[in-house]
């Protein structure tokens, strides 16, 4: 588990490390589970809501939405969880482990991604190209954006010719690494671009977004955990990230808001 800045990254060992949370337990400080796509926005997210709760400290832990489900099903004390689709907070609703239905906060978009300049003008088709060896996406079963991403391919018609070029991520997050460092290419969250360190890439020449038509949109989702039921503080913070002013910043991220 690596925590950076107060956001933590969940993985295989995250009830190693449960002992962390425990603090939650006092006034002042919430968890929030988090998809991996978001993680580019939620320092800005958290610095304007302090703005009006200055005395609650806002503990976020980064993963895949698969895996952030199955650790609240198995009673990892999140209280919020920010989704990268609606079927994950929709079965913590279902199963009663959720105590409000669940919401869309954003819609995420898919963009591809290569570190060397190519040539983007044939759009989700290049990826038949003998020169693309490597295709890095996230897995789609644990990562909302994996299965946009495949659904995209699929759609193109390309499955059959990339089928053994794929490289798969745990997480979104995880893609945008395999895509600098492994890859000839990603298929990565659209708000991913908007990090610092991705900001040297150019439209047109290292990225393209991907065809909005070619895959279902990807609305996000949240929930208040049922740990959370009688918290304010977790109540103020939901109401934030459903509020106009998150909607600005979600929007400045690159994601698509009504």
């Amino acid at each position: 588990m690596i925590k950076q800045s107060g956001i933590l990254f969940a993985g295989k060992k995250i009830f190693l490390g449960l002992v962390l949370f425990t603090s939650s337990i006092f006034a002042g400080e919430i968890n929030v589970a988090v998809a991996a796509n978001v993680s580019y926005a939620m320092d800005k997210l958290i610095v304007e809501f302090n703005k009006t709760n200055p005395n609650t400290k806002v503990q976020v832990i980064l993963g895949s939405s698969g895996k952030l489900t199955a650790q609240i099903k198995n009673g990892a004390p999140y209280n919020i969880f920010m989704s990268a689709n609606m079927s994950f907070p929709e079965s913590l609703y279902k199963n009663q482990i959720a105590i409000t239905k669940p919401i869309v906060y954003a819609q995420g978009a898919l963009a591809m991604l290569s570190v060397k300049e190519l040539d983007f003008s044939k759009g989700i088709d290049m990826i038949k190209d003998a020169s693309i060896e490597k295709i890095a996406i996230a897995n789609p079963k644990t990562a909302p954006y994996g299965t946009a991403a495949l659904e995209a391919i699929k759609n193109a018609g390309l499955e059959e010719d990339t089928k053994n070029k794929f490289v798969y991520a745990e997480s979104i997050s995880s893609t945008v690494a395999y895509t600098t460092t492994a890859a000839n290419i990603g298929f990565i969250a659209k708000s991913s671009l908007y990090d610092d360190k991705l900001a040297q890439y150019k439209e047109n020449k290292n990225w393209v977004s991907v065809d909005l038509k070619l895959y279902k949109p990807i609305e996000q989702g949240i929930v208040i955990i049922n740990n959370a039921k009688d918290n304010n503080e977790v109540k103020a913070f939901y109401d934030f990230i459903l509020s106009n002013k998150a909607k600005e910043i979600f929007t400045d991220y690159g994601y698509i808001v009504k």
